[in-house]
């Protein structure tokens, strides 16, 4: 088959590399590359102009002709690779597999480089540490059509599997950027985007606000919220009434209430 071979050994550098990509920040760092498994995460990384280097299947699976059929209308050229049963399972991450993985190019993230439109909407985590967590920030951000997702003093890495795995590959076609939080204040001052902490310091219901014009919606984590310097740069802080016995929800949960009344309110517009 055009440009394919077989790996059958758990020795081979190649899966030794892979496993390195999958298993460690550093690795993915340090070479620019990180691993995607899965049909539909493959068709969003491809969708959002990925370069894929090489791809791997196990045929039992997924056949190396529905790979190439995969690849077929896109501008990447990887390298094609079969693998025996017992390479795929060590190199793959999910219990239910689908029979296809691989590795894929990094892209630049910073803010400077979006293409925004007028009055962008926008969404800001502020240091999101758990990668389900900012998977989940990419579904809502991804059912909501925003212009954009912010990541501020970023702790989770946003090529980490399980971020992957849990944006069900919206990390790959939403716009991100990243950058310390004084560079994503910054930057959105100069582009006179209005800012919208979610905080309970000085805050009015997030229902009264008014997200008319270019907006981020700022969120904090769970534990500790959004730090000083986002309440102190915000245009105006938000809160969502909460009527049980707690006092936080899923960061993901409020973001989305407060995304989609800025949707609400901009639709009516």
């Amino acid at each position: 088959m055009q440009g394919s071979k077989e790996i059958s050994s758990l020795q081979n550098p190649q899966v030794r590399k892979i496993i390195n990509l999958k298993e460690k920040k550093k690795g993915r760092e340090s070479s620019g590359l990180f691993v995607v498994e899965g049909q539909r995460e493959i068709k969003m990384a491809l969708k959002g102009r990925y370069k894929l280097t090489t791809v791997l299947v196990y045929p039992e699976i997924f056949s190396l002709e529905e790979a190439l059929a995969l690849m077929k209308n896109s501008n990447t050229k990887p390298e094609f690779i079969t693998l025996t049963k017992d390479v795929y399972q060590r190199l793959a991450y999910r219990e239910k597999t689908e029979g296809i993985l691989a590795v894929a190019q990094a892209k630049s993230h910073d803010p400077r480089s979006l293409a925004l439109p007028d009055k962008p909407l926008i969404l800001v985590a502020e240091a999101p540490e758990k990668p389900g967590n900012l998977g989940a920030l990419l579904r809502t951000a991804d059912a909501a059509n925003l212009d954009a997702v912010l990541i501020a003093n970023p702790k989770s890495d946003l090529y980490n599997p399980n971020t992957i795995r849990s944006s069900v590959g919206c990390i790959f076609t939403v716009p991100v950027a990243m950058g310390k939080s004084e560079d994503i204040v910054q930057f959105l001052k100069e582009k006179q985007i209005r800012i919208f902490a979610a905080t309970l310091e000085d805050a009015i219901p997030y229902t009264q606000a008014d997200y008319s014009g270019g907006c981020a919606i700022a969120v904090g984590t769970e534990a500790t919220g959004l730090t000083a310097g986002w309440v102190k740069n915000a245009d105006q802080s938000v809160v969502i009434p909460m009527e049980g016995q707690i006092d936080s929800m899923n960061v993901s949960v409020s973001a989305a209430i407060l995304i989609f009344e800025a949707k609400r309110q901009r639709l009516g517009q």
